[in-house]
């Protein structure tokens, strides 16, 4: 096949004026970024035109796409980079001309600067033009972390498409939009700690977090999405940059102790509006622990071992201010590490079998937690009026746990919750109002009598002492709302 012809051979005495636009934006005296040459750029050696690919960390994470063409460097933001996938177009918006010089620009841009932000080099190489035309630009690309065929085509104004044309690499596998997450099993530490690796249980909310071209989508394990609950997350993003990753964790938040606290956390849970979670991102900050990678780079790891994923879990250096990855301690006895859970003010510990693949969606014993306290997710199924002080407002919880015969009554709650804890539960259960008892088991008299039944919706979690030989929650104390759960998942615990 015969070779384009090389676009260089366009170039004009008259190319620097299509840096007119480019020089406008920027000051040569506050910014380092090269204001290109005021003389005809010179070829260089390659008998190809190049490219470039920049990663702009600026008030959006994206990536810069320039290509060679008459003396200037073409250029598109790409907000969530080069496609790898055939089947996904990205997003490719027309920027000014950048200057050839700026091919071998990384660096800060001031802050206040147009563009302001960190510019790194991501790729680059030589390309091949296929065509070139207003409509259409198609071109074969030579780089170090990218080749193959793109196109870019418009859309409108200055948004274009840019489309892989090429099939994808080799063992190319592309992100799913959804993994269910591997359940654990209450229960025992193992009796031999041979194969068996030990994580602290963080008493926070399980988040699955998809990572893709820079940007976040967190979900909770019945598929609420976390993104806007929780901004904190987009620090992941930043952090990983080009790299695709599906990653299972917790989210956490501390008490005054400065310990892990569900009831803490809680408070973030409900949200919406924008202005309270800004506030409470202050004030109540949360973090990501990540403890397992599911999905990296355009490759599965759901059947590798749980020890081979925790290796490359690590090797992404999770570790910032709003995420991190805790240990997985493989050279400790598991009744050791318990007891260093419970001397910090821990929920327990979870032991994982380092041998076993990730199982979306079971609960097949290779995860089990132990915890130092004992701990109930329950629905709740009604509630009483307040008396005294809190007249008017909510007395106690009426509680159920789903079993085959339907919502069995395991007692009430009336300890536990803050006053604004009270507000927020009556807002949620005033829509939920039925007339009848939604429990199959009978209540007692003065529960049935003071009662406000509702339509088995909300989960909540209570700390208790014990369950009576009737099948009665002793002592429970409120801990918060579960709304990462569905009534239907509740289970006894042992």
């Amino acid at each position: 096949m015969t070779r384009p012809t090389d676009p260089r051979a366009t170039r004009s005495p008259s190319a620097p004026s299509r840096l007119t636009a480019y020089r406008a934006k920027r000051d040569p005296k506050k910014t380092p970024e090269p204001m290109g040459k005021t003389k005809k750029a010179r070829a260089q050696q390659s008998p190809l035109p190049t490219f470039v690919v920049q990663e702009h960390h600026a008030r959006a994470l994206h990536w810069d796409f320039r290509l060679e063409r008459g003396g200037v460097l073409v250029s598109w933001a790409l907000p969530k980079g080069l496609p790898v996938d055939p089947g996904t177009n990205h997003l490719a918006i027309h920027v000014e001309d950048h200057p050839l010089n700026y091919g071998t620009f990384e660096g800060d841009i001031p802050k206040g600067e147009y563009g302001a932000g960190h510019v790194t080099i991501w790729d680059h190489g030589t390309y091949d033009t296929e065509k070139w035309r207003s409509s259409e630009i198609k071109v074969v690309l030579h780089g170090q972390r990218v080749s193959g065929r793109y196109v870019l085509f418009p859309t409108g104004a200055d948004k274009w498409m840019i489309h892989r044309m090429s099939p994808p690499p080799e063992s190319f596998e592309p992100m799913p939009d959804h993994v269910q997450p591997m359940l654990v099993l209450a229960g025992e530490l193992p009796t031999s700690d041979k194969g068996w690796a030990y994580e602290f249980k963080w008493d926070g909310v399980r988040a699955m977090v998809y990572v893709d071209g820079g940007r976040v989508r967190a979900l909770t394990r019945n598929d609420k999405s976390l993104s806007t609950t929780f901004p904190e997350l987009r620090d992941i993003g930043l952090h990983l940059g080009s790299r695709s990753a599906i990653l299972d964790g917790e989210i956490v938040a501390l008490d005054t102790n400065n310990h892990p606290s569900f009831s803490t956390l809680s408070r973030r849970l409900h949200l919406t509006s924008k202005t309270a979670i800004e506030k409470l991102t202050r004030t109540t900050p949360a973090s990501f622990f990540a403890f397992d990678l599911l999905y990296l780079e355009g490759r599965s790891l759901l059947n590798l071992p749980y020890a081979e994923r925790r290796e490359q879990l690590e090797s992404l250096k999770l570790d910032g201010d709003t995420f991190a990855t805790p240990p997985s301690i493989t050279n400790t006895r598991g009744a050791e590490v318990l007891k260093i859970a419970e001397e910090r003010g821990l929920e327990g510990v979870v032991a994982k079998r380092r041998r076993s693949p990730y199982s979306p969606g079971l609960r097949n014993g290779d995860w089990v937690k132990v915890k130092n306290f004992h701990a109930q997710e329950v629905v709740i199924g009604g509630w009483t009026q307040g008396k005294g002080e809190r007249t008017g407002s909510l007395g106690a919880l009426l509680l159920g746990i789903p079993t085959s015969d339907g919502l069995a009554y395991v007692g009430k709650v009336g300890t536990g919750f803050s006053a604004s804890a009270r507000e927020k539960l009556l807002q949620l259960l005033t829509p939920l109002a039925r007339k009848t008892s939604p429990f199959s088991t009978p209540l007692g008299h003065a529960e049935t009598t003071l009662a406000h039944f509702v339509r088995p919706r909300l989960v909540g979690e209570v700390k208790y002492a014990e369950w009576t030989p009737d099948g009665i929650l002793r002592q429970p104390s409120w801990r918060g709302l579960r709304l990462d759960k569905a009534a239907g998942g509740v289970v006894r615990e042992p």
